[in-house]
């Protein structure tokens, strides 16, 4: 198993949406290494929930991918706001993924406590410039984030 991260504006999809729908799609990552995070995922691979631009940035929970990798419709929808013009239904370079509720947070784990952290001082997320809405998590890293919640 792979431990990743993923960000969501909770406006979108926050972690108590996913937590009563109990499973939803992820989709609208338009950044290609992202994408390629997003197809090397495997079905029962955890990933920690991060909320972004918002008041409170910072891991909010822990979810699952559930299934494989497909096609995301909203390049494909205009009314989206993830729409790409250049996608087809033949040629859709943009990926999807199912995902599942595991867990919420009692609170957020901020941005600020992550970046002090040492044992994540190689977590993109902390790093200068780094802007990926998908990323894996090595095992120390993930095991360093549940000792903060």
């Amino acid at each position: 198993m792979s431990f990743w991260l993923m960000k969501s504006e909770p406006d979108e999809l926050s972690i108590h949406d996913l937590q009563r729908l109990g499973s939803a799609r992820w989709d609208g990552v338009r950044n290609y290494q992202a994408r390629n995070f997003v197809r090397s995922m495997q079905p029962g691979d955890l990933f920690f929930f991060y909320h972004s631009s918002c008041p409170q940035p910072g891991i909010a929970g822990i979810a699952r991918i559930t299934g494989e990798a497909y096609a995301d419709p909203t390049a494909l929808d205009p009314q989206s706001h993830y729409f790409d013009a250049r996608a087809s239904i033949d040629k859709n370079p943009w990926s999807a993924r199912d995902v599942e509720f595991v867990e919420a947070f009692p609170a957020v784990i901020p941005l600020a406590s992550l970046k002090s952290c040492a044992a994540l001082s190689a977590l993109p997320l902390v790093q200068k410039g780094t802007r990926l809405s998908v990323m894996p998590v090595s095992p120390q890293q993930w095991q360093a984030v549940l000792h903060l919640r």
